[in-house]
Formats: C-alpha cells, sequence, structure tokens
C-alpha cells in the first residue's frame, strides 16, 4: 500500500505547492490518487495556517478531500503534540470531532499517546501508531496493552543523511519486532525518503510518500506536486514487486 502524505507542518515559503486550505487539499489528492496513492494522510489547518485539531478545521478539510476520491480511499489526519501539547485537551478535541477521519496517527514518543489512541478508539477510527527512530517509541508501543488495536504501525525514520538513513531503518524494524500484529508502513524524511522507501520495496512494507515527507524527487530535482513524487514511488515500488533479489525489473 502507498500512502500518500500531503502537506504536514511545512509552509509555503518551503514550496509553493504546499496544499493548506481544504480546496487545495482536495485538488493536491485527487492528482495523487491518479497518479497511485491509495491512501491520504493529510494536516488539517486553522484560520492562522497552522496544524489545527479543532472540529472545524477537521470537518473542512476531512470532508472537501473525501468529496474527490474514490469512497475506497480512506482519508487520515494527525493528532501530532505540536498542534495541541496538553494530551488531556487533545482528548476533548478528538470526542467533539462532528466529522470522523477514517484514521488518524498518534505519535508514541508523545506525552499521552496511549490516551489519546483510546480516544480515537473509542470513537471508531483507526489508530496508525507512529513509531519514531531515536526514541522509546517502540518500547512504549509495544508495552500498551491495546497495541494489538491499532490499524498499522507507521515506522518513521528521523535520520535524514542519504548514506545511513537504510540502516537506521532496519534498526527501527528491529525495535520493533517481527510478532506486531497490526501492517507496518516503513517512511523516511527529507534526504532519508527515497533510501528509506527503497527499504519498504525491497522488504514489501506499506511505505508513503508526499510533499510532508520530501520536496525533491530521486535524483534530487524538485518535485512539482504530491502527485509527482507518488508517480515515482510507484515506479519504484512496481518495478521491485514480484522480485525475491530485490533488482529492479526493467
Amino acid at each position: 500500500m502507498l500512502q500518500v502524505c500531503l502537506n504536514g507542518t511545512r509552509s509555503r515559503d518551503e514550496g509553493r505547492h504546499i496544499p493548506v486550505t481544504p480546496a487545495e487539499l482536495a485538488a493536491e489528492a485527487v492528482r495523487a490518487v491518479e497518479a497511485g496513492a491509495e491512501d491520504l494522510h493529510l494536516h488539517p489547518r486553522g484560520a492562522d495556517g497552522l496544524d489545527s485539531l479543532e472540529p472545524g478545521a477537521i470537518a473542512g478539510a476531512v470532508d472537501a478531500v473525501r468529496a474527490t476520491v474514490p469512497g475506497g480511499v480512506r482519508v487520515g489526519v494527525t493528532t501530532g503534540a505540536w498542534a495541541v501539547p496538553d494530551p488531556e485537551r487533545r482528548v476533548e478535541l478528538i470526542r467533539s470531532w462532528t466529522v470522523l477521519p477514517d484514521h488518524a496517527s498518534v505519535n508514541w514518543h508523545e506525552e499521552g499517546a496511549g490516551a489519546v489512541a483510546e480516544a480515537l478508539l473509542e470513537r471508531g477510527i483507526g489508530v496508525e501508531a507512529g513509531v519514531w527512530s531515536g526514541t522509546g517509541g517502540a518500547r512504549r508501543f509495544r508495552a500498551w496493552p491495546s497495541a494489538h488495536r491499532v490499524l498499522r504501525v507507521l515506522a518513521e525514520v528521523t535520520d535524514t543523511e542519504p548514506a545511513t538513513a537504510a540502516a537506521t531503518a532496519t534498526t527501527l524494524l528491529r525495535e520493533l519486532g517481527d510478532d506486531l500484529a497490526a501492517p507496518l508502513l516503513l517512511h523516511g524524511e527529507d534526504d532519508g525518503a527515497w533510501p528509506v522507501l527503497r527499504v519498504a520495496a525491497g522488504l514489501g512494507l506499506d511505505t508513503r510518500i508526499g510533499l510532508e515527507d520530501v520536496l525533491t524527487l530521486p535524483d534530487g530535482s524538485p518535485a512539482k506536486d504530491n502527485a509527482h513524487l507518488v508517480r515515482a514511488a510507484r515506479g519504484i515500488l512496481d518495478g521491485r514487486r514480484g522480485d525475491g533479489s530485490g533488482r529492479t525489473r526493467e
């Protein structure tokens, strides 16, 4: 499965194609799905342009995106602590959402991750357990009694060095173990994004790409939009499919 992460916390200063408004997210979503994305992750924004967990921001973004993509494409959001540092307030906001996304990510190194995840599960929202490299997230997630209930685990490699990101991904996978009850999605960021995506491709794991994670194509040239990144990722994934050696098919 290839997920597209449409915007993240990036601002227009980082790229003029970063979608911010619901209409922009919807337009990017439909193009990314047409390019081969199968699942969507987005960061709804408030009036100030910053990430928001307020009911109006969630509803506006999720409704707009759902109106443009096929019904089978799931739409997810973030619950990152940078948007709302107080975990109790995050739980309150989740319980007040009037439009429910299909899934939401919860970063396991953040305070209150278990409570935030439980609030999502109570509402029938799938949990993407975000486990970052270089943190205690893997240990904390494995110790959570409801770990078997998550939709998937997002193994997030924060090492942005191209020469070491793949090895960091291998270490993170080892920390998570091979007995997870949920599917695993492996991805990287910035200059480490493409090396980690290739690791995921070689292992047959779900992965993601998008302007949240990286602004450039594998050759280092700027990506025009999310669809541009998705097409490049799709080529790598399809090229490796069915080849146990990991070699790209011609």
